[in-house]
Order: C-alpha cells, then structure tokens, then sequence
C-alpha cells in the first residue's frame, strides 16, 4: 500500500501539538458511508520491560468477514507517552504494517479515539489524514463529550456530544459489557462511523476488525 508523506516525525510535545493545531482543519468528518468491501483492523501491543511494540494490521473482506492478509511490525517508540498524543508515538509503526500490505482497504477502524478528543484531533484523524481513507476510532476508553449510558444489550447506541456537536456515539458492543466510544477520524461522518462498528460487533467489546488485531498484536509481543 502507498501511503503519502504528510508530515516529518517531532521529537518534542510541542512540535507535537503544533502538528496537532495545524492538522486538524484538514479532518473531514461530513462524509456519509460508502460502499465497503475491504475493511482493515489494527492494534499496538506493546512490551511491558521494554521500549519495544508490535503493531498488527488484519484485512477483512467485508462484508463476509474473511481475513484476507495480515502483517504485523515490530519497533521501538521513540515518542514518550503524551495524554492526548499518542498517534505520534504508535503511527509510525502502524504507517510501516500498512507499506506491508498488498491490498489498499478502503476504511480502517482502531481502538482509538477519533474527533473525540480534547483537540479534536484523536489517532483515527491523524491515521486517516496520512492514509487519505475512512477511519473510524472505536476506544474502550472515554476522554471528551457528555452521554447517557446505552441500554445493556449488545448494538445499544447513544449519542456522544459536546457543547452541542456531535461528537460520535456510545455503543453495547457485547450485551452488559462496558460500552465503547465511537467516533469518526476522517473521510466519514459520526453516522457512518457508528454504522460501521454495529456492523462488526463481534460478540465480544472489540468489534471484529479491532478484536483480530488485537489478538494478533498479543500473539506477536508473546513472542518478543
């Protein structure tokens, strides 16, 4: 997969957060959903004695759900962990499994955080703006925007907004488990992003695409 240079990599968190700052009028989040047929998953499991991390990337045919390729990268961060900017610490190993892959998917979903972020500019929209793709970011974990919590069966929604936007939704992945945050990255809006994940609910929290990264990640740090 060919991916364009967006930008060089800062080593401080101001050049950090002035990549941020420029970036982030260049999201777009007003596109509804297309016609999907390839849709890739990817995940960071890192090394817990280490610097080192495995980045893991699995395509599926959608929307049968075949995996169709996979590649996993493993590295170093070079980036210190940053609230708020982690993209600048895992992208580059996650730009370096997509160069891998033979097919170009035509969205991506990672656990994440989207527009749902404090600036607006979650890894989902850094990843989309570099791939120049749909993205979606589906995090188990909440950072911004106020929401009534989903009802308890799996595919439950509600809306997650901020100061009267909104910012994507909150959604019953699996029936009584925690719910996860979605919101889109880039190249698709709110609706579309929520559409896609209770598309691939798997019945577990982590809907498909992100639960097979995941496994894959782990399978792969097992091995460091």
């Amino acid at each position: 997969m060919l991916i364009p240079h967006l930008h060089d990599w800062p080593t401080t968190e101001a050049e950090a957060l002035a990549i941020q700052h420029e970036l982030v009028g260049r999201v777009n989040v007003s596109v509804p959903l297309g016609t999907i047929r390839t849709l890739a998953g990817c995940d960071i499991a890192y090394d817990t004695a280490s610097p080192k991390l495995v980045a893991a990337v699995v395509v599926l045919d959608w929307p049968s759900r075949t995996v169709i390729e996979k590649t996993v990268v493993r590295a170093e961060a070079t980036f210190p962990y940053v609230p708020g900017l982690l993209s600048f610490r895992e992208l580059p190993a996650l730009l370096e499994a997509f160069a891998q892959l033979g097919h170009a998917p035509d969205a991506f979903m990672l656990d994440a955080q989207g527009v749902a972020h404090p600036r607006n500019f979650g890894l989902a929209c850094h990843l989309g703006l570099w791939l120049d793709r749909p993205c979606v970011g589906c995090a188990k974990s909440w950072l911004v925007g106020d929401y009534a919590a989903p009802g308890p069966t799996a595919g439950d929604t509600s809306p997650l907004t901020l100061h009267g936007r909104t910012l994507g939704s909150v959604v019953r992945s699996a029936t009584n488990a925690k719910p996860v945050f979605v919101s889109p990255g880039h190249k698709i809006d709110a609706a579309g992003a929520t559409a896609l994940v209770l598309q691939s609910l798997s019945g577990y929290r982590h809907p498909v695409p992100t639960r097979l990264a995941h496994m894959l990640a782990n399978e792969e740090r097992a091995k460091l």
